[in-house]
């Protein structure tokens, strides 16, 4: 009777132990989400500077001419 208990009671606690882990493996994969969002949402407003800075500087080099 032991054994039995000793196997069902292992087999709870290996589970128990796979949710927690996928737990946080599921709030770091939502970490991640959000800042890879806000790194693009920082990459695209560089890439808008640029293309402004890149206009201006259009604009200068037409008026030297």
């Amino acid at each position: 009777m032991f054994w039995p208990m000793l196997a069902i009671a292992l087999g709870f606690l290996g589970i128990a132990v796979l949710g927690i882990l996928g737990i946080k493996v599921f709030i770091e994969a939502q970490r991640l989400g959000r800042q890879v969002a806000r790194t693009t949402e920082r990459i695209n407003q560089a890439a808008e500077n640029l293309e402004r800075a890149a206009l201006d500087l259009a604009r200068t080099g037409e008026s030297l001419r």
